[in-house]
């Protein structure tokens, strides 16, 4: 893959935002994609998911790398990339993607982390990577995205060692064994009363193999390219802060240019 050399800057508020969830434990965001209903009007779609924290800077438990070190040729790749954009894992059978994909891929995701009184509210473009058929056009598509906008923080010449397969391989190993065993489900949302055809959708498996064919053929990672970003602090409750991030191009060194204003809470 072909990433600038230059050791671009991090976005403004990016090392904030990551304080706060370290101090969270177990996060979760809401994330919300635009559908349709019967009439075929727009309406807001939202659900709650695990934030997986920055692309590909994902930090594996103890069992998910001794998963991808005994099961992954050359263990993990190597960490030489970081991002400003944030992750969630989805089944490629529920309606999450569909919805991204008819509404050109917006989403806004918002945190209210209540140990550090802070609402983080981040809009901006998704894309979903780990299509194990192949780059056919969407996968491709989203790979060239989400190559844009990764710094290089490691050593240039490892970049050969680094892949797409690897990196989603990575966050598939962070789930446990049931958790994997998921998307081997029946089709999420239909009715319980019809069976699906195929025998090895049902509920409750474990799956231990990181290359489960099943699994991994529901399994997708959902990048966020965030282009507003705002943070609504409350912990001064008789001065509350609110300020606001937008993106507003490229610098001359390709590094991401965003304009910062406070605003009233």
């Amino acid at each position: 893959m072909s990433v600038s050399s230059e050791k671009a800057q991090r976005a403004p508020w990016r090392d904030r935002l990551d304080s706060h969830l370290k101090q969270t434990p177990g996060y979760e965001f809401t994330i919300a994609t635009i559908g349709y209903d019967a009439q075929q009007r727009p309406v807001p779609r939202l659900r709650t998911c695990g934030c997986r924290g920055f692309f590909p800077e994902l930090e594996l438990h103890p069992k998910g790398q001794e998963a991808m070190d005994q099961q992954v040729e050359g263990g993990a790749n190597p960490s030489i990339f970081e991002s400003d954009m944030l992750t969630f894992t989805t089944d490629v059978r529920m309606e999450k993607l569909p919805q991204l994909e008819s509404s050109g891929h917006a989403i806004e995701a918002m945190f209210w982390l209540k140990d550090v009184m802070t609402q983080w509210r981040i809009k901006g473009t998704a894309y979903a990577i780990g299509n194990p058929q192949g780059e056919d056009a969407e996968e491709g598509n989203s790979r060239a995205e989400v190559q844009r906008a990764l710094r290089l923080k490691g050593d240039e010449s490892d970049i050969s060692k680094w892949t797409w397969e690897k990196a989603v391989t990575k966050y598939f190993a962070n789930h446990s064994p049931v958790a994997r065993g998921s998307f081997r489900n029946p089709p999420p949302g239909q009715s319980r009363s019809d069976y699906p055809n195929n025998p090895d959708l049902k509920l409750g498996q474990k799956v231990t193999d990181l290359h489960d064919p099943v699994a991994r053929a529901n399994f997708r990672v959902v990048i966020i390219r965030p282009e507003e970003v705002e943070e609504l602090d409350l912990t001064d409750q008789e001065n509350c802060k609110r300020r606001n991030w937008k993106l507003a191009g490229d610098r001359d060194d390709g590094t991401d240019l965003w304009n910062e204003i406070e605003v009233w809470p």
